[in-house]
């Protein structure tokens, strides 16, 4: 029913192993560890892109937070409504939630996937004479074979700590003790990475975020339930599951680390370069801005300021003298405006 899930998540698995295998040996269980663990470097390595644009979908979000409050006051009976309204302020900011998740959407069908390849290894409609010589998906008999074989630290990779003593028995002289001792540091590592995770997705959200209720219990339930549920889970999966669960949140902190400290790094070069902006734009201090007067409009090759006579001292020219045109005053008038009226001697008047 869903090959075409289990099918590509064995082929990988089957490409570490052999890569691994060849240096460290086909049977060696931390050559199979090793697979499983870059199974998961693999998928992660291609979900890096829809990361940052969820990281990106985020920061957006929390920018036009306040237009968000002001739809739900004005439409919040209105579900039908709240809904285009906020679809259309998505659009227009650029947001697509659906990408946003698109990385949780891919690793649950690949955990499936994972723990059906694992779990048809020991298969318990089989006999054990049986399941060592049936392939599974892209693995060959002699590949079941290996990995029945292989143990990490004592305790087999398909075996877990509720497992049946029918299949227990399978592995020979190994006891649910020694499964155990490789189980039990596995959850609870995973545990605390879990928490860890969820400690610094939570501390990247804003103070708005945190004071909406729904967003605490989220915050609350990731934080505690989520890690919990790591560690009372892991007694009912394989150890190859556990080490999945490891390499994963390992995977996840160290990610959100380098892709929240490379984004804050370039939203603070671009504040520091608006402000280098602004402040290149701005005149200097003590430094009057030039206006131009109303309906004057300088002379092609004449910069500098206006003084009140009507004279330019720019273009080499100095105040009062003419700039050695003739335009009818000679005495270097813009033109286009009208010159000063200047008071002649009254003639006397002969008597």
């Amino acid at each position: 029913m869903l090959n075409f899930i289990y099918y590509p998540v064995s082929a990988i698995l089957w490409f570490w192993h052999k890569a691994f295998g060849y240096v460290l040996g086909p049977e060696n269980g931390i050559a199979w560890a090793l697979a499983v663990v870059f199974l998961v470097f693999t998928l992660r390595t291609l979900l890096i892109k829809p990361f940052v644009s969820q990281v990106r979908s985020m920061r957006k979000m929390q920018e036009f937070a306040p237009e968000i409050q002001k739809l739900k006051k004005k439409y919040g009976n209105d579900r039908q409504k709240m809904a285009v309204e906020m679809q259309k302020l998505q659009t227009q900011h650029g947001v697509n939630p659906i990408a946003g998740c698109l990385p949780i959407f891919v690793q649950i069908p690949v955990f499936i996937g994972l723990f059906q390849v694992l779990r048809s290894f020991n298969r318990e409609f089989l006999t054990p004479e049986q399941n060592r010589q049936v392939g599974n998906y892209v693995f060959s008999p002699a590949d079941v074979r290996s990995f029945l074989d292989a143990d990490l630290f004592g305790a087999p990779l398909s075996g877990y700590l509720t497992q049946s003593e029918e299949l227990l028995s399978r592995f020979g002289d190994v006891t649910r003790w020694d499964i155990a001792l490789v189980a039990v540091p596995l959850m609870l590592l995973a545990g605390v990475l879990t928490y860890f995770t969820s400690r610094h997705s939570v501390a990247r959200q804003t103070e708005a975020q945190t004071a909406n209720p729904q967003a605490a219990i989220m915050n609350k339930v990731m934080l505690y339930l989520f890690p919990i549920g790591v560690v009372v889970g892991g007694p009912f999966f394989p150890l190859a599951i556990l080490i999945y669960w490891l390499s994963n949140n390992a995977w996840t902190l160290g990610q959100q680390y380098v892709i929240y400290h490379r984004i804050d790094a370039e939203e603070q070069e671009k504040k520091q370069a608006a402000i280098a902006q602004r402040e290149s734009s701005a005149p200097r201090p003590g430094q009057k801005p030039i206006r131009p007067k109303r309906g004057v409009t300088p002379p092609a090759g004449v910069s500098g300021e206006v003084d009140r006579s009507g004279s330019s001292n720019g273009g080499g020219t100095r105040p009062g003298e003419g700039n050695g045109t003739s335009d009818g005053s000679g005495n270097g008038a813009i033109p286009g405006m009208i010159p000063p009226r200047t008071r002649g001697k009254k003639s006397k008047k002969r008597r």
